[in-house]
């Protein structure tokens, strides 16, 4: 493991709710006596590092990376700033991956999904492009049109910082702007503190841009023809969770 396991436990990476949906059944490891499910902390850091990898093999303009909520925005800023990668922040607009007349149209190869509940437009919009899709899914979580579950707890701020310093550093690696662990200068710290302002602003005021209207269009590019590269995508994402 890139990580001591430790870190994971300190972080409360394996604690999940005292929900159970059949999806995640197979990623839990027990349930304590106060009702919440644990998963299993080996599945989680093995897709862990497994979506990382994969990540790491596109071009960062390449991938896309939904942080709908402040506690997932805030490392997701830090991530983004670190590897190059384009994230969404505060709430998804309807269209964004799917009509092309609206101003902030994009068009990623492969996106990252931190809470499936609340970013559901952003699967569907993915799932109907031929887009993959990598996520961050709690044991309450469904994970209908999700090529690559990372079961992790996703509500936590140390869990999701934790989870967003190790993305940032095995991509880091995999880009070559690192050559070693020890090149890597940021810390978990980083990650969870010093962005809160700014994504805490940036989650309340995104979203909100009067640009709804011209994403909810008629979506230009329903009937455009699906290209190779997200069936290569998609192939390369079903390896990763083989």
């Amino acid at each position: 493991m890139p990580i001591k396991q430790e870190l994971f436990l300190e972080a409360g990476v394996h604690i999940g709710t005292k929900i159970k949906t059949n999806d995640m059944k197979k990623y839990i490891f027990r349930r304590r006596d106060d009702g919440l499910y644990i998963l299993d902390l080996r599945k989680s850091a093995e897709r862990l590092i497994s979506a990382a990898k994969l990540m790491g093999r596109y071009k960062p303009e390449e991938l896309l990376v939904i942080a709908s909520r402040i506690y997932s925005s805030n490392p997701a800023t830090k991530f983004s700033k670190l590897t190059g990668v384009p994230i969404a922040r505060g709430r998804f607009i309807p269209g964004t991956m799917t009509n092309m007349a609206y101003a902030g149209f994009k068009e990623p190869r492969l996106i990252f999904v931190c809470d499936p509940k609340g970013e559901r437009e952003a699967i569907s919009e993915a799932a109907s492009n031929g887009v993959p899709v990598i996520a961050l899914c709690d044991t309450d979580n469904e994970t209908k049109f999700i090529d690559l579950v990372i079961p992790i707890n996703n509500k936590g701020r140390r869990s999701l910082a934790l989870i967003f310093y190790v993305l940032a550093r095995e991509i880091s690696l995999a880009q070559g702007r690192i050559k070693s662990y020890e090149e890597f200068g940021s810390d978990i710290k980083d990650f969870e503190q010093g962005m809160a302002e700014e994504g805490e602003e940036a989650a309340e005021g995104e979203g909100d841009t009067g640009d709804e209207a011209a994403a909810e269009a008629p979506k230009a590019s329903e009937d455009k023809e699906k290209e190779s590269p997200a069936k290569e995508s998609s192939d390369e994402v079903k390896k990763a969770s083989s």
